[in-house]
């Protein structure tokens, strides 16, 4: 039917909305125009880097890249349509160039810092050009991955209409009885 989605499955995360943004430096006014993509790419990178064994402060002045895959913008999408939300945070709250930029900022890294879309495959463009950097000597250590947030149905809609989306919700790859993918937070 128009305006519906032909499959009610996706792989989702929770807690997407919460975010300590005085930890991070982020005013409470800054950070309710900002993208929840960046707020995660923030929260998980330092996590990440605690993960390794490695002080996030001790980075600080390091060759470290930050390697990010990024291609949704929903939450952009959702604020445009009420103009009277858009603020001066609106436009570095919602651009895929900032979300790498905002982890290099915050920790006081000196290495490459990239945003990547090459839709589907942009973690995996990101994880490509972090061994790149690192192989090159443009980087000591990289932070490489991902975040894509489905935060509004429009674009599952599309997918829809094209047909792109298994009904089912299984992801059949190199199957001949394959009808789709599942999209995935």
């Amino acid at each position: 039917a128009p305006g519906k989605i032909i499959t009610r499955v996706g792989g989702f995360i929770d807690a997407a909305d919460r975010f300590d943004a005085e930890f991070f430096g982020i005013s409470p006014r800054e950070a309710e125009s900002m993208d929840p993509q960046q707020r995660i790419v923030l929260e998980t990178a330092w996590h990440a880097i605690e993960d390794a064994g490695v002080a996030p402060t001790s980075l600080h002045g390091s060759r470290t890249g930050v390697f990010l895959g990024v291609c949704n913008n929903d939450y952009g999408r959702l604020l445009f349509a009420h103009p009277d939300r858009i603020d001066p945070y609106f436009c570095p709250g919602n651009a895929a160039s900032v979300a790498a930029g905002r982890v290099s900022y915050f920790l006081g890294l000196h290495g490459p810092s990239i945003a990547i879309d090459t839709a589907c495959s942009s973690s995996l463009v990101a994880v490509h050009l972090a061994v790149q950097s690192l192989r090159g000597g443009e980087c000591d250590l990289a932070l490489a991955g991902g975040v894509n947030l489905i935060l509004s149905p429009e674009m599952n809609i599309n997918f829809s209409k094209g047909r792109m989306m298994a009904p089912n919700g299984h992801c059949k790859t190199f199957d001949a009885a394959s009808d789709g993918y599942v999209r995935g937070e």
